[in-house]
């Protein structure tokens, strides 16, 4: 057996071509969408995000806005960016890049955001809306594995799925909306025993936890559906996620690359979220 590839780069794009329609029908009433991105710092790989994302937007016909400030900035200042932010009707919303500076709180800075401008999804708010079942702002990385597994066509209702990492960003969300769509779900962490007995009972097999090729092809049930959400950077510079692509593949009925798998989904859904902002606004 040889898996089928679930290639995110391609539903990526034709996600951004229907969204890019949707933009412009939307500017054309004069509801322009707008995305505000805040930069803190020069930690390399948030620029690299960053500059996706304001291509992104720019490309899907979106008004977007480039905050960059220096490390030193004083977290007030920061949060007073953030209320201004909020108070403009040009911008639908608003996502600063994490991590921040080690003298600011996350937390209180995210919490700052207007729950109805956290594209990100990460405000106390809407992350209990979503654990109540009524979710204003999906985060965008679990929002893009739904996408994935509705174009894998493997029904989710009944299925058992295991989610390993247990983040706030990925791993708590991602079980959330799995257990909305119907699957029973186990979500391990790095206390879990016997992970890879999880593993192995597991039809879909969420995996988030930044260790680079961790599951092995011996650790998956025979053709289940394999989303692999790490992205980690080796020796040589190559790039693999958490799962070891070669022998998971030899199992698996679907897998994700990395990259071109999860990556470019997510930058889809932040997107997508922002349209819908702009069609709540109005």
């Amino acid at each position: 057996m040889t898996a089928q590839i679930l290639d995110g780069a391609q539903l990526a794009k034709d996600m951004r071509a229907a969204i890019a329609q949707q933009a412009a029908a939307l500017t054309a009433r004069g509801h322009k969408p707008g995305l505000a991105v805040v930069l803190v710092g020069e930690d390399p790989a948030s620029q690299v995000y960053v500059r996706n994302k304001v291509a992104a937007c720019e490309q899907a016909g979106f008004h977007s806005e480039m905050h960059r400030l220096p490390a030193s900035t004083r977290e007030a200042d920061l949060l007073e960016l953030v209320r201004t932010l909020n108070d403009k009707p040009d911008v639908h919303g608003i996502l600063v890049q994490l991590p921040l500076p080690a003298h600011m709180d996350s937390h209180r800075v995210i919490e700052t955001i207007s729950p109805e401008k956290d594209v990100d999804g990460f405000h106390i708010s809407n992350a209990g809306l979503l654990m109540t079942g009524t979710p204003l702002f999906r985060p965008c990385t679990p929002y893009g594995v739904m996408k994935l597994l509705e174009k894998s066509g493997v029904p989710l209702r009944g299925a058992e799925a295991v989610v390993i990492g247990a983040s706030n960003i990925v791993g708590k969300p991602q079980a959330m909306l799995l257990l909305q769509a119907g699957a029973t779900v186990t979500l391990c962490n790095s206390k879990t025993r016997d992970l890879a007995a999880h593993c192995r009972r597991a039809d879909i097999l969420v995996v988030a936890v930044g260790r680079p090729r961790m599951i092995t092809g011996d650790m998956i049930k025979p053709g289940a559906v394999i989303i692999d959400v790490g992205i980690n950077r080796l020796p040589d510079g190559k790039l693999c996620g958490d799962v070891d692509f070669d022998s998971a593949k030899e199992v698996a009925g679907f897998i994700t690359p990395v990259p071109g798998g999860v990556g470019p989904m997510t930058i889809t859904m932040l997107l997508q979220n922002t349209l819908e902002a702009v069609e709540r606004s109005i």
